[in-house]
């Protein structure tokens, strides 16, 4: 498949070249593939399959997804969280603290999270119970995020004190330990179509999702859909190169350059 093709593809879908650029040529390796398994010689074939059955429609905005995450991604983000948005949330006396990763892929972002909590806790006494709900559009991202088991590319921004405090290591795969595998909700949840699981979330991760490969027809509707989940008050995080869309700046304060705060309920935004 060529850039004119593919160019084509993200037409359909509603696509950004900006977000795929990078990352299209895994992407179009992918799509070919499924172009294989249907049968379509050709990308005009593909489409008309695709507008016809949406069962392939939605299959192939599954490989349209970019699984691309680290633990840790990020140092700066996790710093913050770490230093201020964490004990802010200690100090309001929230109890339970709702995380959602929204667009998890293989759950680095939520093992992170879980295990920055128990850093935290080292330095405080009592700590509320945390409730993480990690959701992915595809199935099988949530089964390799549920087993735990990473390869070393995955933890490039691990310390050694970390690998050995919250990993197992077996051969070349490190595997996180059943006690930080706990209190994770793991769910099928498309952001681009489902509405929020609720709206007593603290700290909701967008990151690196639909504000980096869709556009704004697509992406705007999803975003103030999702935000609906945040609390008043509560924290989003988004990419550090991510902006949010027009009219988010009456919803949320500046806090971070990863992380705003909401100050009032949005409207919600009918896709």
């Amino acid at each position: 498949m060529d850039d004119s093709a593919f160019a084509r593809l993200l037409d359909f879908f509603g696509g950004s070249w900006k977000g795929y650029r990078k990352v299209r040529k895994g992407v179009k390796k992918r799509i070919d593939r499924h172009m294989r398994e249907l049968g379509c010689p050709t990308l005009t074939a593909y489409l008309d399959r695709l507008a016809s059955y949406p069962d392939a429609r939605a299959a192939a905005r599954r490989r349209m997804t970019v699984p691309i995450s680290r633990f840790f991604r990020d140092r700066r983000l996790w710093d913050i969280l770490s230093d201020r948005v964490i004990p802010e949330l200690l100090d309001s006396g929230e109890n339970p603290v709702r995380v959602w990763f929204a667009g998890c892929s293989r759950g680095e972002e939520p093992y992170s999270f879980r295990m920055l909590w128990e850093e935290v806790r080292d330095r405080h006494s009592r700590m509320p119970r945390l409730e993480i709900l990690a959701t992915d559009m595809e199935p099988e991202r949530l089964e390799l995020a549920k087993a735990g088991s990473y390869l070393p590319s995955s933890l490039g921004e691990v310390d050694a004190g970390r690998r050995e405090r919250f990993f197992i290591q077996t051969g070349n795969r490190f595997t996180v330990r059943p006690k930080f595998r706990e209190g994770i909700a793991w769910a099928v949840h498309d952001l681009l179509e489902d509405p929020p699981p609720g709206n007593e979330v603290h700290i909701l991760f967008l990151r690196n999702s639909i504000l980096t490969y869709e556009l704004p027809e697509r992406r705007d509707a999803a975003f103030f859909r999702a935000i609906a989940a945040l609390r008043p008050g509560g924290f989003l995080v988004i990419g550090a190169k991510e902006e949010m869309p027009p009219g988010a700046e009456a919803v949320f304060s500046g806090y971070d350059r990863y992380v705003y705060r909401k100050i009032i309920l949005p409207l919600y935004m009918d896709s």
